[in-house]
Order: C-alpha cells, then sequence, then structure tokens
C-alpha cells in the first residue's frame, strides 16, 4: 500500500529569504523607474566637491597647509567626507520611500498577505546599502577625474576601507527608515531626515577639528562623522587613524542596532 508524502514546508529562514528579495526587487524597480530622487540628493555632494575643490580648493588647502596652496592635496582631503556625505544624502530617499508606502496604504495590504513581515523593512534597507554603494562609487569616480589619488593604500586598507562604507550605510540606512515610519508625510520624511546632510558639514569634513573655534570643536568631533571620516582618510590616505577606527565601528553599530529596534518597534505597532 503506497503512502502519499506531502511536500515538505519551507523553513522560517527560506520564506524570509524569499519574501525579502521580493521586496527588495519591488524597491530597486521603484528606483529605477523614478530616478529624480536618488539623482537631486547625489548631485548634493557632487556640487559641493566642485565647489570646494574649484572655488574655495586654493584658499582651504593654504589654511590646511601652513600658507601652502595645494588644490590635489585638499581634493585629497576632502573625498573621505563627501563620500560619507553622498551616503547621508542617498538614504534620505530612503525615508522618503518609506514614509510613502506608509502613507499609500501598500503597508496595510502587506499586512494582510501571507508574507514575513519584517521583508517589508528589509526590502528597504538592502535596497538603500546597494544605492548608497553605486552613488559612493559614482562620487569616488567624479573625485578621481578631478585628480584624486591614493596610490599608498593597500588592498587590504581598500577592502577595511569599503567595508566601513559599507557598515555606515547600513546605521544611516536604519535610522533613515525608523525617521520614514514616524514622517506624517513624504516632506516630513524629508525633513526629519536632512541632518543626515547637515552633519557633515559640522565635521572634519571640510577642515581640521582643531581648526574650528573652542566652543565648536567638542560638537564636531564628539558625532558619528568625524571618527569615520578620519578612519576612511587613514585607511586611503595613510594619515594617523588613532582611536577614530573604534569610535566608527562603535557608532555604526550603534545606529544600526537603535535604528533597527527603533523601526521595527514602530513597524509593528503602527496600525497603517
Amino acid at each position: 500500500m503506497s503512502t502519499v508524502q506531502t511536500p515538505a514546508r519551507p523553513s522560517r529562514l527560506s520564506l524570509a529569504v524569499r519574501d525579502s528579495s521580493t521586496m527588495l526587487r519591488r524597491n530597486l524597480l521603484h528606483a529605477r523607474r523614478y530616478p529624480s530622487l536618488t539623482l537631486n540628493l547625489l548631485l548634493t555632494p557632487i556640487m559641493l566637491l566642485l565647489l570646494f575643490v574649484y572655488i574655495f580648493g586654493d584658499a582651504m588647502s593654504a589654511g590646511i597647509g601652513g600658507g601652502t596652496a595645494d588644490r590635489s592635496a585638499y581634493i585629497a582631503y576632502v573625498i573621505p567626507g563627501l563620500l560619507l556625505m553622498t551616503i547621508g544624502s542617498t538614504v534620505i530617499g530612503t525615508a522618503v520611500s518609506v514614509a510613502n508606502d506608509m502613507n499609500e496604504g501598500i503597508i496595510a495590504r502587506f499586512r494582510t498577505m501571507a508574507i514575513h513581515r519584517p521583508s517589508v523593512l528589509v526590502g528597504h534597507v538592502v535596497g538603500s546599502v546597494l544605492q548608497s554603494v553605486a552613488s559612493v562609487v559614482l562620487v569616488g569616480a567624479v573625485g578621481v577625474a578631478i585628480g584624486f589619488r591614493s596610490t599608498d593604500a593597500t588592498a587590504l586598507e581598500w577592502l577595511a576601507a569599503f567595508g566601513l562604507l559599507v557598515l555606515f550605510a547600513l546605521a544611516l540606512t536604519w535610522i533613515a527608515v525608523g525617521m520614514g515610519l514616524v514622517s506624517p508625510n513624504a516632506e516630513a520624511a524629508s525633513n526629519n531626515a536632512m541632518p543626515l546632510i547637515l552633519l557633515p558639514l559640522l565635521s572634519s569634513a571640510f577642515t581640521p577639528v582643531h581648526s574650528m573655534p573652542g566652543w565648536f570643536q567638542p560638537i564636531a568631533e564628539y558625532q558619528p562623522f568625524t571618527p569615520a571620516i578620519e578612519t576612511l582618510r587613514g585607511l586611503l590616505l595613510g594619515t594617523e587613524i588613532g582611536h577614530n577606527g573604534w569610535l566608527a565601528v562603535a557608532w555604526c553599530l550603534g545606529l544600526a542596532v537603535l535604528g533597527y529596534f527603533w523601526s521595527t518597534a514602530t513597524f509593528n505597532r503602527d496600525p497603517k
């Protein structure tokens, strides 16, 4: 007597991976169909790069170099900060996208379907990190085109720099997702995420911390962008990293954990 075997049910992990992949494809398709937001945000670091190099480059490099103007040296100085600023600019689009999803009813529809609920957020996060990496590559290519060189960095240092950029993108993306979830609309989400662009301007991205007024130095030093920028400079240019490497990793991990729990808690209790 033959027995009919029922097909094995997919594991919880395989379902999570399948649903997250579906949500990732959805977000990448949205980014491809509506590229204007990403392009507008990407133009900010590119314009700042060209502005500070070609308009302020000689004056800024003279101030940093003790009176000797060297535009090529200043290009090398500002590129690490602008790469991280590019990530901050890109994830603003994530906050807007999440806010749109929450307010257009699509999240409520997803919640009625038999899908892995966290996959909605995972799709946004992974898609945003991929877009951030692509944006960093584009801004880096512009930097190379106007004279940036990193000839002393080893392959291991390049790999560490790439890892730091990905980790930083992951951390800021989870924060941006949380901002999008608590925002009543896309405009509010964009405004709430604006500090992710403003903080690099208050860091060591364009000028050393020690050259700033004494009362302002703690603001520039005790924030996530400055240690990440100094670590990236050390990896790409051979400057002193010191304790900045551990601080940068600690900031990234702390922000990622904070953003994850904030986002998931908000997503799970939101009735929309």
